[in-house]
């Protein structure tokens, strides 16, 4: 049974954006993805991330996904929000969009913008403070390489002692499971949501250091609560049999055919009419697709069953 209320736990996939051939959003098949991610079993959805092509969104085009989304979910699962944006100003004003519409939580990377443009400590706190002052739901920090702002499981745990929303932590940066128990040691019960992401290809690692949410694409929710569930109910070695079964599956995602993996998986089986990404991000190579449908198929995920 789904939990709606906090702490947040489970597998929360990452909604992939449905466009048409000409690059149009794409609101029929986005439902459907929706209605898919949900009878996959997923413990709520992640919208606006970057596996969810953000960065190719117009403002006006967040807000219409948003709010249909939510609509469209109509209080089934909960739904986290990517709210990530360089300005304090501006970010503060995504999210209490976000709140107002019925989100759960928002997600949100540190202050950067394009290679260069980066700001310290001091400045990182201040703007989790101020995005944190203008809230009343809970705030996760995406810590990720893409972001290229280093984030110490120190300064992390500062932040969720001092900072009233900040309680949500989703670690996707190298040594995640050594990050994941510093961060738990350091935080106490402030942290009240460690998580890991990538795909989930670290996950049995990240279980063991103490998270209890995964932030996973879109494709194959079923089985990754397979090894979410299992772990939860203490059957580890259980666990690890699906994370060892449903690993190259994982690997061909966060290896080979990245955010496009979801919607190759969608498109097969009949959950969204068109796979591809928004121009100028490039299509994937018809052998990678190839190969991650022969993998998939060996496990029988319902992605592939839903729409037929």
């Amino acid at each position: 049974m789904t939990n709606m209320t906090r702490p947040y736990r489970g597998v929360f996939p990452v909604v992939p954006t449905s466009f048409t051939e000409a690059g149009e959003l794409d609101l029929a098949s986005q439902k459907r993805c929706v209605d898919f991610l949900i009878d996959a079993g997923s413990n709520g959805l992640a919208i606006l991330a970057n596996f969810s092509e953000q960065f190719a969104l117009s403002d006006a085009e967040r807000e219409l996904l948003t709010r249909t989304i939510l609509e469209h979910v109509a209080g089934r699962v909960p739904v986290i929000v990517t709210t990530t944006h360089y300005g304090t100003k501006v970010c503060a004003e995504r999210c209490r969009q976000a709140q107002a519409m019925g989100a759960a939580m928002v997600m949100v990377m540190p202050p950067y913008h394009g290679a260069t443009i980066r700001v310290g400590e001091a400045a990182i706190h201040e703007f989790f403070a101020r995005v944190s002052d203008a809230l009343g739901i809970p705030i996760m920090i995406q810590d990720a390489p893409v972001a290229g702002t280093p984030l110490s499981a120190a300064f992390l745990a500062r932040m969720a002692r001092e900072i009233e929303q900040v309680a949500y932590f989703k670690i996707e940066t190298a040594g995640a499971a050594s990050k994941l128990r510093e961060l738990i040691a350091q935080g106490g019960s402030a942290v009240e949501g460690p998580w890991d992401g990538e795909e989930g290809i670290t996950l049995l690692a990240d279980l063991d250091a103490g998270a209890t949410g995964s932030m996973t694409g879109g494709g194959y929710p079923d089985g990754m609560r397979r090894i979410v569930d299992a772990y939860a109910a203490g059957q580890r070695e259980d666990a690890m049999a699906e994370y060892t079964r449903w690993l190259p599956l994982i690997n061909c995602e966060n290896r080979q055919g990245g955010l496009l993996s979801a919607k190759a998986l969608m498109k097969a089986g009949g959950v969204i009419a068109c796979e591809a990404p928004r121009h100028p991000f490039p299509a994937m190579q018809p052998a990678v697709r190839a190969g991650l449908l022969e993998v998939a198929r060996r496990l029988d995920p319902l992605v592939l069953r839903w729409g037929r």
